[in-house]
Parts: C-alpha cells; sequence; structure tokens
C-alpha cells in the first residue's frame, strides 16, 4: 500500500494566511458597491453594517472584515466617489481660459461640470449631499472635496481675471468663484436629484448668459 507523504504544518500555515489577508482585499469593492446603493437609497442613517451586508449578499461579519465600522466604510466610499467625480471635472474643466468672453468661459466650465454630475450621479449625490443635514464624520470629510473644486475653481477665475485685467482680482476671486461654485452645485441637483428637463448644455449655456450681464454689469476696473 502507498504510503500517504504527510506535509509539514509550517509548509502550507504561511500560504492559508496570505489567503486570508487577501480575502478582504478581493471583497472591498463589492462591500464599497452595495454601501453606495444602501447609502443613495436610504442616506447616512440608512446605511448600516447589516444593510451593507444585505445589499451585498454576505454576512455581517464579512463586512467588518473589510471595514472596522461604518464611518471607516463611508470614508472609504467617500475616497472613492470623490476621485471618480473630480477626475471626470478636472478632465473636462478648460485649463487656460484666456478669452475675454465672459459667457463662452462660464458656459464651457459649467458644461463640464454638469456633464460630469450626469455620468456620476451616484458619486455626486455621496460628494455632495452628505454634508446636508449630517453632522457625521462623512460630513466633515465632504468638506474637503467642495474646497478641492473651489479652490479650482479660483484658479480658473484668478486666470481670467489676469488675462483680463481685472483691478484688485485677489480680494474678488474668492468672492466670484463661490458665487459659481453655489450655482453650479444648485444646477448640478436641478439635473441629478430634480431632474429639470433641460440638457447640460441648454442648462449652462442659459445660465450663463444670465450671469454673464451681473459679472460685466461689475466692470473689469471697478
Amino acid at each position: 500500500m502507498e504510503r500517504r507523504k504527510v506535509v509539514p504544518r509550517s509548509a502550507v500555515g504561511p500560504g492559508r494566511a496570505r489567503a486570508a489577508h487577501l480575502g478582504p482585499e478581493r471583497r472591498r469593492p463589492m462591500i464599497l458597491d452595495a454601501a453606495l446603493q444602501v447609502y443613495v437609497e436610504q442616506g447616512y442613517r440608512g446605511t448600516s453594517m447589516q444593510a451593507v451586508a444585505d445589499a451585498a449578499g454576505v454576512t455581517k461579519p464579512v463586512v467588518y472584515e473589510c471595514y472596522r465600522n461604518k464611518d471607516e466604510l463611508l470614508l472609504a466610499l467617500l475616497d472613492r466617489e470623490e476621485r471618480r467625480l473630480l477626475d471626470a471635472i478636472t478632465d473636462a474643466l478648460p485649463t487656460n481660459p484666456a478669452s475675454d468672453n465672459v459667457e463662452a468661459v462660464l458656459a464651457a466650465g459649467l458644461t463640464a461640470f454638469l456633464t460630469a454630475a450626469g455620468k456620476a450621479t451616484n458619486s455626486w449625490r455621496v460628494v455632495f449631499e452628505s454634508r446636508r443635514g449630517s453632522d457625521s464624520v462623512v460630513a466633515v470629510r465632504v468638506g474637503r472635496s467642495r474646497a478641492m473644486i473651489l479652490g479650482q475653481v479660483q484658479d480658473l477665475v484668478r486666470m481670467y481675471m489676469a488675462v483680463n485685467q481685472v483691478d484688485d482680482a485677489e480680494r474678488k476671486v474668492p468672492v466670484i468663484a463661490e458665487l459659481l461654485a453655489t450655482v453650479a452645485e444648485s444646477c448640478a441637483r436641478m439635473l441629478v436629484l430634480e431632474q429639470y428637463p433641460w440638457s447640460a448644455v441648454e442648462l449652462a449655456t442659459y445660465v450663463s448668459r444670465f450671469l454673464t450681464r451681473g459679472i460685466l454689469g461689475g466692470g473689469r476696473h471697478g
């Protein structure tokens, strides 16, 4: 009779340890997808570890193997969706608004923002809606996302004012950038949440035309 070779425990131990370690890494994208679904439907308060487990089709301990608690899970989700949205916005925004046609510059930038929001509606909901009515660590983290986008808007406004030799530009840049960012967020909310019957291009063109008179009314040297 052929004798079976006994494999020492030490020979298989490291391999099993590595497999166990890699398990959560492979599962995390699936868990984040489930968390995104739950968060979009139920918001921060309705997103529990059990709800995420149910949506992912796994047990709650599996979710805890990937993320220690709810806030860690949602912060990871926010990081992922923020990267997706910011990459889309950054790729679409004009990099050198060297034009004296303020309406065209506004329309191009707003169209880029709204198009990005429309292509990643769930990402937009997570990044921008998380701060509404929530005192969680996620809401605090979301402030950083908006600050990053606001910084990009400020850079564009600053370049435009430099090209057109606007006086006292550094004092005006934060004001104009904040107004434009607020308008852009409101327009995105109209399209993403409230589903106004406008395309991104139509809304951006109309709003830019409406804003232009007010911006020009301030004067280049006023």
